[in-house]
């Protein structure tokens, strides 16, 4: 446990579950669900007396800047102008295209301040990947820096521009200058009150098996986005909270900016790349106590090794994962490089986070598996007929619409939603439901490989792969078979590209086939120097998939 850390009891799981009522949870809020309430107000204006931070952001430099809550509602006051100068109406898009930086919070919080929605777009994306976005969103303005701004001049029926450009950079004709504009504005703008089923946000899927679909996000999203941060995470007034997601996407936006500040607490951000070194810099040197990220990055700290992590062992009470499945390895290497209980999450951008292995709340965690639903969720496993399933069998893991009160998503933008029917939502992924209540991934439905008779879930596999030290990460599908329908193929990301040989890969096939089964192993192993990943950091096994039906096409076509 870090110095200074504060002890106290954990509320079992049981009882939280027991003891909720949604009244509750809605009383969190200075507003209204009813009667009218604003994000920026919940997320800003009710924590501005005193003092308190809002913001710790370290710039590309790593030096260190604070911004307190009363800075930030000044700020997005002006904001909030500018919009409404623009013609920005309550409910209207504007949209975000900027790296991890203050103006990014403002424009946030102003937003929401003149009761507009807000829509993320991650700096990474391509000039397509940006106009499939607005276009879905119709969004009235984009804010921007003169880093990404090219990318608009490419972009077909893109809205009017504001541009946050450092002194010296060129103004885009028709551009806004978001400084200059900022700074006539007034710093008094009377939030514009909405209600809880209004619109606060508007997303996207992660596009890995399609063009990304919209995600409206209602008000009343902030009591499901509050009970994570304080079940799940387990966020203390003395903790240093650091997210290192991304706010281009879900889990940055949804529980980077949004759940601290909710709560009054300070967020952190990092303008500069991840790196290992960076992250842990900014931990030892700011005292981080909650982190939270995604596999990928542990994974990759994971492979630094532990003299690396040395410097930080102990520093951390607390370290949450979300975005993928956490592989069970990490989870020992953080226990004992670290000294830090690691906890795997699960969500999706349709949902926030739903079943957690929770830090706040006292319950048997075992790794490799999701944990429990939030209270204020319910969850089933169906089979494909829509029937419930008793625990350990494989099926898909759905919400229970009618006894999930937190449960705020009711269908994509402006597209039918078959995922929902019948009473449930279904999320698409394979899980089993462990005797105790807890949920076993498996993996995604179109992911799980099905060879000999045998349901093969790739996370089992690849989770056995990165337990041996000549692995870094691994992605494992389902690849035709004459005999077995499919066979089991690995993709293999080494720590030390020296090391590929035949002779690694049969080794690497008979650990895993003493780790799991005689049949769960993987009959191929083909070593990569990197995985096919989403911008957010998630495997893409599709694309795997497809190359190897390329590769057999064109076997067969010779």
């Amino acid at each position: 446990m870090p110095a200074g850390a504060i002890t106290r009891s954990i509320p079992a799981y049981e009882e939280a579950v027991a003891r909720f009522r949604i009244e509750t949870e809605a009383a969190h809020l200075h507003g209204d669900l009813e009667r009218g309430l604003n994000a920026c107000i919940e997320c800003c204006d009710r924590h501005a007396a005193g003092d308190a931070t809002a913001l710790d952001w370290f710039d590309v430099n790593g030096q260190h800047h604070r911004y307190s809550f009363a800075q930030m509602r000044a700020l997005s006051a002006r904001v909030a102008h500018l919009l409404v100068a623009q013609g920005v109406k309550p409910g209207d898009v504007v949209a975000g295209l900027l790296p991890r930086t203050p103006e990014l919070v403002a424009t946030i919080l102003g937003t929401w301040r003149a009761g507009a929605v807000y829509q993320p777009l991650f700096t990474a994306f391509g000039p397509k990947a940006i106009e499939h976005r607005l276009r879905m969103s119709e969004a009235k303005l984009v804010v921007t820096n003169s880093a990404n701004r090219g990318k608009l001049d490419e972009v077909a029926g893109c809205p009017p521009v504001a541009t946050v450009r450092e002194p010296g950079q060129p103004l885009a004709d028709g551009d806004i200058d978001w400084h200059a504009a900022l700074d006539t504005q007034p710093e008094a703008f009377e939030p514009v009150m909405r209600r809880g089923t209004d619109l606060f946000m508007m997303m996207s899927t992660s596009g890995t098996t399609g063009l990304p679909k919209g995600v409206p996000v209602p008000l009343r999203a902030l009591l499901a986005f509050g009970a994570y941060m304080r079940d799940a995470v387990d966020l203390r007034p003395e903790d240093r909270f650091w997210n290192i997601a991304d706010p281009g996407w879900a889990y940055g936006l949804y529980y980077a900016i949004t759940g601290p500040l909710l709560l009054g607490h300070a967020t952190t951000l990092y303008e500069g790349s991840f790196s290992v070194e960076s992250t842990y810099d900014l931990i030892e040197r700011f005292g981080v106590t909650s982190l939270a990220g995604s596999p990928t990055a542990y994974r990759l700290l994971m492979a630094a090794g532990s003299d690396a992590a040395a410097r930080i062992k102990g520093k951390l009470r607390v370290v949450s994962s979300a975005g993928e499945p956490l592989n069970p390895e990490v989870v020992r290497w953080f226990d004992a490089a670290l000294a830090a209980p690691i906890r795997d999450q699960y969500g999706q951008t349709e949902l926030g986070m739903v079943v957690n292995n929770h830090h706040g709340l006292a319950h048997p965690v075992q790794p490799g598996s999701a944990g429990f639903a939030l209270p204020g969720y319910r969850v089933a496993v169906l089979d494909d007929a829509s029937q419930e399933l008793a625990p350990n069998q494989p099926g898909q893991l759905a919400i229970d619409i009618a006894r999930s009160p937190l449960l705020w998503f009711t269908g994509y933008w402006r597209q039918d939603t078959p995922a929902i029917a019948g009473g449930y939502y279904r999320t698409g992924d394979n899980v089993e439901l462990e005797p105790d209540g807890s949920i076993s991934f498996i993996g995604r439905a179109d992911d799980v490989i099905t060879s000999s008779g045998y349901r093969i879930g790739p996370f089992d596999v690849e989770s056995a792969l990165i337990e041996h030290p000549a692995v870094c990460e691994a992605a494992v599908v389902g690849v035709p078979d004459p005999e077995r329908t499919e066979i089991v193929k690995a993709f293999v990301v080494l720590s030390r590209a020296d090391e590929a040989s035949p002779a690694l890969a049969d080794e690497l096939c008979q650990h895993v086939k003493r780790r799991l089964s005689a049949h769960a192993y993987p009959r191929a192993i083909e070593f990569v120097e990197a995985l096919p990943k989403t911008p957010s950091g998630k495997i893409q096994r599709f694309m795997l998939r497809k190359m190897e039906a390329e590769k057999a096409s064109l076997t067969s076509n010779t």
